[in-house]
């Protein structure tokens, strides 16, 4: 078998409809795996699942019942589950903590961490009692850097990131791997509006070894990396993809 195959094998991805996201389904598939498409709204669930060949299942993340019906709709439609990658989540408002909405702040928490958590618990004993498999949690490079503006995004990112840490430790044992992965900018829709500000790019590619933004398929090829055999003895590990950013003083 190739170390980046992933035939026979069934995943969920959650925000699967774009960005990111989707690039990771549509890696998952090109290495053979059957993926469920999931997003919060059923109509571009429905289309992108079409698009795919795939099965979709509708949820929003906040919402621990939807994501049980995530779980046993994967579980119906595959007879198994050997791969779940934690995709969806919310930038949030940004401001300063001495500024900061705690309805806001709630609701950054409750998508992009206590979702994670949620659906972690859900699906991991499914993967374990299948024989193992892997477990991605996307976190991000703002989880390693401080940050003055998207201060609940970044703090739910660094937790998503200890998360995969303490879950390769829980279920490591059982053959089940969690790693996370922590992309640096990306060009993606939601980014648009930064890839257009020629001041923030400079400064932002000035801070960048590579000197370009990342790509949803860079992601999607660490994702397959930690999903597949490639990947086999890798767990607890958050994989930064970033193009030097974390690493560089600026020069």
């Amino acid at each position: 078998m190739s170390l980046f195959s992933l035939a026979g094998k069934a995943a969920i991805v959650t925000g699967s409809t774009r960005g990111i996201g989707l690039a990771i389904a549509k890696g998952l598939i090109e290495a053979g795996a059957r993926v469920t498409i999931s997003s919060e709204d059923a109509a571009d669930t429905a289309r992108v699942a079409a698009e795919l060949g795939m099965p979709g299942i509708p949820a929003d993340v906040s919402d621990p019942a939807a994501l049980g019906r995530l779980v046993d709709g994967t579980m119906d439609a595959f007879g198994r589950l050997d791969v779940l990658v934690c995709n969806a989540g919310i930038t949030g408002s940004a401001s300063p903590f001495a500024e900061i909405d705690m309805a806001d702040y709630d609701r950054v928490m409750a998508i992009n961490l206590r979702s994670q958590v949620v659906l972690a618990n859900l699906a991991i004993p499914r993967i374990a009692s299948g024989g193992g498999g892997a477990v991605v949690l996307i976190s991000s490079l703002s989880g390693l850097r401080g940050n003055a503006r998207i201060n609940a995004y970044a703090l739910s990112k660094a937790a998503a990131a200890q998360l995969a840490r303490n879950l390769a430790v829980e279920w490591g044992p059982c053959g089940v791997r969690v790693n996370a992965i922590s992309p640096g900018f990306i060009a993606t829709e939601l980014s648009a509006p930064l890839l257009a500000d020629e001041a923030f790019m400079a400064r932002r590619m000035a801070m960048t070894p590579l000197r370009r933004p990342g790509t949803p398929e860079e992601i999607a090829g660490a994702a397959v990396f930690l999903a597949s055999p490639a990947g086999a003895f890798v767990t607890g590990h958050n994989l930064v993809v970033d193009g030097g950013t974390l690493i560089t003083d600026g020069s």
